[in-house]
């Protein structure tokens, strides 16, 4: 089984709020946003969704998110470079990292499978954001 297309674009940046005024600019409106400068955005007109992420330091990274219907099954051929092999996310996801034939990422996310904990939001944010 390979994937189920293109679900989403992963961004991030520097400035979360310029970032965002210029996808609203192309027309993305805001499906949600996080207290810690990231959040998704649809266009009204369907197709993958843009998912914004600041980031202060570092490399910035885009990549592909790709839908899986399961990630138990997931074999496509030939076989991909796994960069991470899917793990659970407290997004309430299984995310698997490939890399391309050029070393860039792409995202496979699936639901999480039956038996298997995906971390507690909550519990996630307050470590690393500080509790709120």
């Amino acid at each position: 089984m390979a994937s189920d297309g293109l679900l989403g674009l992963y961004i991030e940046t520097r400035d979360y709020g310029a970032t965002a005024a210029f996808w609203s600019s192309m027309g993305f409106a805001t499906v949600f946003e996080t207290d810690h400068h990231s959040g998704q955005f649809c266009h009204p007109s369907g197709g993958p969704y843009v998912f914004i992420n600041q980031k202060l330091d570092g490399e910035l990274e885009t990549h592909p998110i790709l839908a899986v219907a399961d990630a138990t099954i997931f074999a496509p051929d030939p076989a991909p470079e796994f960069a991470r092999q899917f793990e659970p996310h407290h997004w309430d996801v299984v995310e698997a990292m490939l890399l391309d034939p050029d070393g860039r990422n792409v995202s496979l996310q699936a639901p999480v499978p039956a038996g298997v904990e995906a971390p507690n939001a909550d519990e996630h944010h307050g470590d690393k954001y500080g509790s709120h």
